[in-house]
Protein backbone atom coordinates (compact mmCIF):
# COMPACT_ATOMS: atom_id res chain seq x y z
CA UNK A 1 0.00 0.00 0.00
CA UNK A 2 1.01 3.60 -0.45
CA UNK A 3 -0.35 6.58 1.28
CA UNK A 4 0.19 10.07 1.62
CA UNK A 5 3.51 11.53 2.63
CA UNK A 6 1.64 12.29 6.01
CA UNK A 7 0.47 9.20 6.67
CA UNK A 8 3.38 7.42 5.74
CA UNK A 9 4.76 9.67 8.54
CA UNK A 10 2.45 8.91 10.67
CA UNK A 11 2.86 4.91 10.17
CA UNK A 12 6.61 5.67 10.75
CA UNK A 13 6.16 7.15 14.46
CA UNK A 14 3.26 4.59 15.33
CA UNK A 15 5.75 2.16 14.68
CA UNK A 16 8.58 3.13 16.10
CA UNK A 17 6.39 4.27 19.15
CA UNK A 18 5.35 0.60 19.08
CA UNK A 19 8.59 -0.73 19.48
CA UNK A 20 9.71 1.92 22.11
CA UNK A 21 6.55 0.68 24.08
CA UNK A 22 7.18 -3.37 23.86
CA UNK A 23 10.72 -2.95 25.22
CA UNK A 24 9.39 -1.47 28.39
CA UNK A 25 6.33 -3.79 28.48
CA UNK A 26 8.70 -6.76 28.52
CA UNK A 27 10.43 -5.49 31.57
CA UNK A 28 9.40 -4.70 35.14
CA UNK A 29 8.43 -0.92 35.29
CA UNK A 30 6.57 1.67 37.35
CA UNK A 31 3.20 3.04 37.03
CA UNK A 32 1.81 6.85 38.66
CA UNK A 33 -1.30 8.33 38.54
CA UNK A 34 -2.37 11.43 37.05
CA UNK A 35 -4.63 14.02 39.01
CA UNK A 36 -7.96 11.75 37.69
CA UNK A 37 -6.11 8.79 38.79
CA UNK A 38 -5.65 7.43 35.14
CA UNK A 39 -2.30 5.21 35.10
CA UNK A 40 0.64 6.48 33.38
CA UNK A 41 4.00 5.02 32.64
CA UNK A 42 7.52 5.50 31.02
CA UNK A 43 5.55 4.05 27.85
CA UNK A 44 3.16 6.62 27.53
CA UNK A 45 5.98 9.27 27.84
CA UNK A 46 8.37 8.29 25.69
CA UNK A 47 6.03 7.25 23.16
CA UNK A 48 4.65 10.77 22.65
CA UNK A 49 8.45 12.03 22.45
CA UNK A 50 8.72 9.59 19.63
CA UNK A 51 5.72 10.29 18.07
CA UNK A 52 6.20 13.85 18.09
CA UNK A 53 9.74 14.02 17.01
CA UNK A 54 8.76 12.35 13.74
CA UNK A 55 5.30 14.25 13.35
CA UNK A 56 7.49 17.50 13.40
CA UNK A 57 8.84 17.07 10.02
CA UNK A 58 5.26 17.72 8.51
CA UNK A 59 5.21 20.77 10.37
CA UNK A 60 1.78 21.05 11.81
CA UNK A 61 0.53 21.76 15.33
CA UNK A 62 0.14 18.36 17.47
CA UNK A 63 -2.91 17.75 20.12
CA UNK A 64 -1.73 14.74 22.20
CA UNK A 65 -2.88 13.00 25.22
CA UNK A 66 0.65 13.24 27.46
CA UNK A 67 1.65 16.98 26.41
CA UNK A 68 -0.54 20.07 27.92
CA UNK A 69 -2.65 22.05 25.15
CA UNK A 70 -1.41 25.29 24.49
CA UNK A 71 -4.63 26.24 22.05
CA UNK A 72 -2.33 27.17 19.19
CA UNK A 73 -3.28 24.45 16.75
CA UNK A 74 -6.52 26.25 16.71
CA UNK A 75 -5.09 28.64 14.31
CA UNK A 76 -4.12 25.74 12.10
CA UNK A 77 -7.02 23.76 9.42
CA UNK A 78 -4.42 20.45 9.72
CA UNK A 79 -3.40 19.11 13.58
CA UNK A 80 -2.61 15.62 14.43
CA UNK A 81 -3.88 14.30 17.31
CA UNK A 82 -2.70 11.56 18.79
CA UNK A 83 -3.02 9.03 21.92
CA UNK A 84 0.67 8.09 22.56
CA UNK A 85 -0.54 4.84 24.61
CA UNK A 86 -4.39 4.29 24.04
CA UNK A 87 -5.10 1.45 26.91
CA UNK A 88 -2.90 2.22 29.89
CA UNK A 89 -4.91 0.03 32.27
CA UNK A 90 -4.13 -3.04 29.83
CA UNK A 91 -0.57 -1.90 29.59
CA UNK A 92 -0.31 -2.00 33.26
CA UNK A 93 -2.50 -5.71 33.32
CA UNK A 94 -0.31 -6.59 30.53
CA UNK A 95 -3.14 -7.93 28.59
CA UNK A 96 -2.10 -6.67 24.87
CA UNK A 97 -4.98 -4.93 24.43
CA UNK A 98 -3.25 -1.22 23.97
CA UNK A 99 -2.36 0.41 20.93
CA UNK A 100 -0.69 3.76 19.86
CA UNK A 101 -2.98 6.39 17.70
CA UNK A 102 -2.41 8.99 15.22
CA UNK A 103 -5.35 10.89 13.64
CA UNK A 104 -4.74 13.52 10.84
CA UNK A 105 -7.37 16.44 11.06
CA UNK A 106 -8.26 18.82 7.93
CA UNK A 107 -11.03 21.42 8.93
CA UNK A 108 -12.40 19.52 11.79
CA UNK A 109 -12.57 16.53 10.06
CA UNK A 110 -10.03 13.51 10.39
CA UNK A 111 -8.88 12.66 7.16
CA UNK A 112 -6.31 10.52 7.87
CA UNK A 113 -6.28 7.57 11.25
CA UNK A 114 -3.37 5.13 12.43
CA UNK A 115 -4.03 2.04 14.89
CA UNK A 116 -0.77 0.17 15.58
CA UNK A 117 -1.27 -2.48 18.28
CA UNK A 118 2.33 -3.25 18.90
CA UNK A 119 1.94 -6.94 20.21
CA UNK A 120 1.12 -9.08 17.30
CA UNK A 121 2.43 -6.00 15.15
CA UNK A 122 -0.91 -4.99 13.73
CA UNK A 123 -1.16 -1.64 11.90
CA UNK A 124 -4.58 -0.49 11.02
CA UNK A 125 -4.45 2.59 8.23
CA UNK A 126 -7.07 4.64 6.50
CA UNK A 127 -7.27 7.79 4.59
CA UNK A 128 -10.42 9.86 3.22
CA UNK A 129 -11.84 7.99 0.06
CA UNK A 130 -9.13 6.18 -0.40
CA UNK A 131 -10.16 3.03 2.28
CA UNK A 132 -9.47 1.29 5.47
CA UNK A 133 -6.98 -1.61 5.52
CA UNK A 134 -4.93 -3.94 7.94
CA UNK A 135 -1.28 -5.01 7.61
CA UNK A 136 -0.05 -7.86 9.09
CA UNK A 137 3.33 -10.08 8.49
CA UNK A 138 3.35 -7.70 5.74
CA UNK A 139 0.32 -8.39 3.91
CA UNK A 140 -2.32 -5.86 3.25
CA UNK A 141 -6.16 -6.14 3.68
CA UNK A 142 -8.96 -4.17 3.46
CA UNK A 143 -11.34 -3.74 5.62
CA UNK A 144 -15.33 -3.75 5.46
CA UNK A 145 -17.51 -3.60 8.36
CA UNK A 146 -20.69 -6.34 9.04
CA UNK A 147 -23.85 -6.18 6.63
CA UNK A 148 -25.93 -7.46 9.98
CA UNK A 149 -29.41 -5.14 10.15
CA UNK A 150 -30.87 -7.28 12.86
CA UNK A 151 -30.48 -6.09 16.34
CA UNK A 152 -30.97 -9.45 18.00
CA UNK A 153 -28.04 -10.42 15.94
CA UNK A 154 -25.76 -7.33 16.83
CA UNK A 155 -22.46 -8.30 18.20
CA UNK A 156 -21.98 -5.42 21.00
CA UNK A 157 -17.93 -4.77 22.47
CA UNK A 158 -17.60 -2.30 25.48
CA UNK A 159 -15.36 -0.95 27.83
CA UNK A 160 -13.46 -3.36 30.00
CA UNK A 161 -12.69 -0.53 32.71
CA UNK A 162 -15.51 2.20 32.18
CA UNK A 163 -18.60 0.38 31.32
CA UNK A 164 -21.02 2.78 33.47
CA UNK A 165 -24.73 1.57 34.48
CA UNK A 166 -26.21 3.75 32.15
CA UNK A 167 -24.33 2.00 29.18
CA UNK A 168 -25.60 -0.96 30.54
CA UNK A 169 -29.23 0.34 30.40
CA UNK A 170 -29.00 1.05 26.95
CA UNK A 171 -27.50 -2.30 26.07
CA UNK A 172 -30.64 -4.11 27.90
CA UNK A 173 -33.60 -1.35 26.09
CA UNK A 174 -31.27 -2.32 22.95
CA UNK A 175 -31.96 -6.22 23.39
CA UNK A 176 -28.40 -6.79 23.26
CA UNK A 177 -27.74 -9.12 26.12
CA UNK A 178 -24.41 -10.22 24.97
CA UNK A 179 -21.68 -8.07 25.00
CA UNK A 180 -17.36 -8.72 25.28
CA UNK A 181 -14.84 -6.39 27.50
CA UNK A 182 -11.46 -4.76 26.11
CA UNK A 183 -9.32 -2.79 26.17
CA UNK A 184 -8.01 0.49 24.18
CA UNK A 185 -10.94 2.50 22.96
CA UNK A 186 -8.84 2.47 19.14
CA UNK A 187 -8.81 -1.73 19.30
CA UNK A 188 -12.49 -1.38 20.10
CA UNK A 189 -13.29 0.45 17.43
CA UNK A 190 -11.14 -1.56 14.88
CA UNK A 191 -13.35 -4.52 16.06
CA UNK A 192 -16.21 -2.73 14.47
CA UNK A 193 -14.14 -2.04 11.34
CA UNK A 194 -13.27 -5.38 10.58
CA UNK A 195 -16.69 -6.72 10.95
CA UNK A 196 -15.92 -8.42 14.06
CA UNK A 197 -18.39 -6.34 15.84
CA UNK A 198 -21.25 -4.02 15.10
CA UNK A 199 -21.53 -1.37 18.11
CA UNK A 200 -19.22 -0.04 20.40
CA UNK A 201 -20.39 2.81 22.57
CA UNK A 202 -19.04 4.86 25.46
CA UNK A 203 -21.94 8.04 27.18
CA UNK A 204 -18.93 9.55 29.34
CA UNK A 205 -17.84 13.24 28.73
CA UNK A 206 -14.79 11.89 29.98
CA UNK A 207 -13.34 10.78 26.17
CA UNK A 208 -11.09 12.48 24.09
CA UNK A 209 -10.42 13.67 21.04
CA UNK A 210 -7.35 11.74 21.06
CA UNK A 211 -9.49 8.77 22.07
CA UNK A 212 -11.61 8.69 19.04
CA UNK A 213 -9.75 10.76 16.21
CA UNK A 214 -7.71 7.82 14.63
CA UNK A 215 -10.31 5.64 14.53
CA UNK A 216 -12.92 7.73 13.05
CA UNK A 217 -11.31 7.72 9.47
CA UNK A 218 -10.78 3.71 9.88
CA UNK A 219 -14.56 3.19 11.32
CA UNK A 220 -16.15 5.44 8.23
CA UNK A 221 -13.48 4.47 5.37
CA UNK A 222 -14.47 0.55 6.35
CA UNK A 223 -18.16 1.89 6.16
CA UNK A 224 -18.88 2.23 9.19
CA UNK A 225 -20.34 5.46 11.21
CA UNK A 226 -18.95 7.13 14.28
CA UNK A 227 -21.05 9.82 16.16
CA UNK A 228 -21.79 11.19 19.28
CA UNK A 229 -24.30 9.52 21.44
CA UNK A 230 -27.01 11.88 19.82
CA UNK A 231 -26.39 11.07 16.43
CA UNK A 232 -24.70 14.13 15.56
CA UNK A 233 -21.10 14.33 13.72
CA UNK A 234 -18.20 14.79 16.12
CA UNK A 235 -15.93 17.54 15.30
CA UNK A 236 -12.47 18.02 16.13
CA UNK A 237 -9.74 20.85 16.67
CA UNK A 238 -11.98 22.86 19.03
CA UNK A 239 -11.05 24.50 22.34
CA UNK A 240 -13.21 22.01 24.07
CA UNK A 241 -11.23 18.37 23.83
CA UNK A 242 -13.67 16.15 25.57
CA UNK A 243 -16.90 14.82 23.34
CA UNK A 244 -19.24 15.84 25.58
CA UNK A 245 -21.92 13.44 24.52
CA UNK A 246 -19.40 10.45 23.93
CA UNK A 247 -18.99 8.61 21.08
CA UNK A 248 -21.22 5.65 19.38
CA UNK A 249 -20.04 3.79 16.69
CA UNK A 250 -21.69 1.24 14.42
CA UNK A 251 -21.84 -0.71 10.72
CA UNK A 252 -24.50 2.05 10.18
CA UNK A 253 -27.47 0.50 11.05
CA UNK A 254 -27.76 1.09 14.57
CA UNK A 255 -27.10 4.56 14.96
CA UNK A 256 -30.56 6.01 14.80
CA UNK A 257 -32.03 3.31 17.07
CA UNK A 258 -29.81 3.90 19.90
CA UNK A 259 -29.44 7.75 19.39
CA UNK A 260 -33.32 7.74 20.13
CA UNK A 261 -33.06 5.41 22.91
CA UNK A 262 -30.35 7.80 24.39
CA UNK A 263 -31.64 10.82 23.85
CA UNK A 264 -35.11 9.47 25.77
CA UNK A 265 -33.39 8.38 29.03
CA UNK A 266 -31.37 12.60 29.07
CA UNK A 267 -34.44 14.27 27.44
CA UNK A 268 -34.59 16.11 30.80
CA UNK A 269 -30.36 16.94 30.62
CA UNK A 270 -30.36 17.19 27.11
Amino acid sequence: MKFSRETELAINAAKQAGEAILKIYNTKFDTQFKLDQEPITRADTDSEKIIRQILQESGLPILSEERADDLERLKSNKVWIVDPLDGTSDFVERTGEFSVMIGLVDSHVPVAGIIYQPVGEVLYAAEKGRGAYQCKDGTWAKLSVSLVGEMSQARAIMSKHHLSAEDKEILEKLGVHSYVQHGSAGLKAVAVAKGEAELYFTSTDKIKQWDTCAAYCLVTEAGGRMTDMLGSPLVYNTEKVNHEYGVLISNGNFTDQLAAIYRKLNEQSI
